[in-house]
């Protein structure tokens, strides 16, 4: 005896529409883009964002914070209005599969309006660019930015979910995200020999 299809539901094994995203959406990269595609400089209103040749050209606007600068910058973003210096940057470093991402810091005077849609922008372009690279997940500190984390699907991690290369460095709190439809989950598999 077949069952029926209700409305809505689909049959195992068949192709999924994907819904048009809303305009302003900020669903975070899930991979697919080259990095040619992933560095190209792209256009926020009136911001130019573009990918940082060398990303120390972001630490004042660190230094301008006192946010501390990471000590293995793998790549960088930038947002400026022309030829200007950065109003906006974030900057990320490797460790394996994972990314550390540091900012999006953003001049508040050099914006004008809700200085949170150009820090989305900026975390936009630096997840696709993460992607391209490999990266499946990402964490980030807090940094007042919480309503910005969680537009793109990071969550609220413990500490202890840091891989090796970013563990034991000084901040609150700590968020994270998995590219697709990855399950967070706690439990790695412990090294039984340095465990004798």
């Amino acid at each position: 005896m077949g069952r029926s299809n209700p409305a809505g539901r689909r049959r195992p094994g068949s192709a999924r529409a994907t819904p048009a995203r809303a305009a302003g959406s900020a669903a975070a990269p899930v991979g697919g883009a080259s990095l040619d595609e992933a560095t190209q400089p792209r256009t926020w209103q009136d911001f130019q964002l573009r990918s940082l040749i060398d990303p120390t050209d972001a630490r004042p606007l660190f230094d301008f914070a006192a946010v501390p600068w990471p000590p293995d910058v793998l790549y960088g973003w930038s947002a400026a209005r022309g030829d200007s210096l950065p109003s906006a940057a974030v900057v990320a470093e490797r460790g394996g599969r994972a990314v550390f991402l540091h900012g999006p810091i953003v001049k508040v005077d050099d914006v004008g309006g809700d200085p949170l849609h150009l820090a989305a922008e900026l975390l936009r372009a630096a997840l696709t660019h993460a992607a391209a690279l490999g990266a499946d997940t990402a964490f980030a500190r807090p940094q007042g930015l919480d309503r910005v984390w969680v537009r793109f699907g990071f969550i609220p991690v413990p500490e202890s979910a840091l891989p090796a290369a970013f563990a034991g460095r000084p901040g609150a709190g700590l968020y994270g995200w998995r590219g697709g439809s990855a399950l967070w989950s706690f439990r790695e598999p412990r090294d039984t020999e340095s465990a004798a």
